[in-house]
């Protein structure tokens, strides 16, 4: 993978709270589909996110975020300006970069496939803690998409527990995980989220198969957008990637795999139980990602009729 060094990174797009610190909301009380961490010492843990979530507790006021830098704020706009002949060697311009690309991509094909506008939301980075409008969640959450407040939020150091704790090392891991988090916006403006609430309400004992198909649309999704990444451009016309390769792509099926439930679980030293899984297995996650990538068609993500 080799990103345009000519493209214009708008930081307009993300939000960088990695100074102001955290403050205290209580937990995070519902809603962010966060990607499991075992053990990672979220505020909730990412089960109970995710019951909570499916169950349609959404029990938070809608919230705004903490202060800390306004979106783009001037760290960010000078550290990701095209003066800076370092900036893509730095972590939150190439992930800037990635929001920009998958936002791109979206704007064009929401009408297209599904009939709906895009409406274009915020990406988070953040240290350690942030309040969001879903309540305060801390990094051990994993990145998350809050449906309260239409942001997507992430730690940039998880990219370095992806890598360490579950082995996926390659650098197109990165735009996978922020295309898995901006699958779960698209669901939330298909009204696919809020379908399965329903659903989860009206049977609680769905609500963890109902989370899982959700999950493995979120990483079609994000391999629908891998398969159109080339096309993306900057506002000025700008290719945002100059080249993606196979070994690109295998990099993502890789991490994908690597926070399936079953291996999760198995890593955390306990037994597999599917009856608790949320997410996927490893073989659902990468399989589910290769069909977005392999049709590069969001019809063809319908995990919710199909088997998956």
């Amino acid at each position: 993978m080799t990103l345009n060094e000519n493209a214009d990174i708008d930081t307009s797009q993300v939000t960088d709270k990695r100074g102001s610190g955290g403050g205290s909301l209580g937990g995070l009380g519902g809603g962010g589909f966060p990607i499991p961490i075992p053990g990672g010492g979220g505020t909730l843990g990412t089960l109970l996110v995710l019951a909570l979530i499916v169950a349609g507790t959404f029990l938070g006021p809608k919230l705004m975020g903490d202060g800390g830098d306004e979106a783009g704020g001037p760290g960010v706009d000078q550290t990701c300006s095209t003066a800076n002949p370092d900036r893509l060697n730095q972590s939150e311009c190439r992930n800037a970069l990635y929001v920009n690309s998958i936002q791109a991509y979206w704007r064009t094909a929401l009408p297209t496939t599904f009939g709906e506008q895009y409406q274009q939301v915020d990406t988070v980075f953040f240290a350690q803690q942030v309040n969001t409008g879903c309540g305060t969640a801390d990094s051990g959450v994993g990145p998350f998409y809050c449906p309260l407040d239409d942001q997507v939020y992430i730690d940039l150091s998880f990219y370095d527990e992806l890598a360490s704790r579950f082995g996926a090392k390659g650098r197109f891991a990165q735009p996978y995980v922020l295309a898995h988090e901006y699958g779960h916006h698209v669901q939330d403006l298909l009204g696919t989220s809020d379908d399965v609430q329903r659903r989860s309400e009206a049977d609680p004992g769905s609500a963890n198969g109902l989370s899982v198909r959700l999950e493995l649309q979120a990483d079609c999704f994000a391999g629908v957008w891998a398969k159109h990444a080339l096309e993306t451009k900057d506002a000025k016309g700008q290719p945002i990637f100059s080249s993606l390769t196979q070994a690109d792509i295998d990099q993502a099926l890789e991490a994908a795999a690597a926070i399936g439930d079953d291996r999760i679980q198995s890593q955390a030293g306990g037994r597999v139980d599917e009856s608790k899984f949320t997410h996927g297995t490893s073989e659902q996650r990468s399989r589910w990602f290769g069909t977005g990538y392999q049709t590069g068609d969001g019809r063809q993500c319908d995990t919710f009729t199909k088997p998956v």
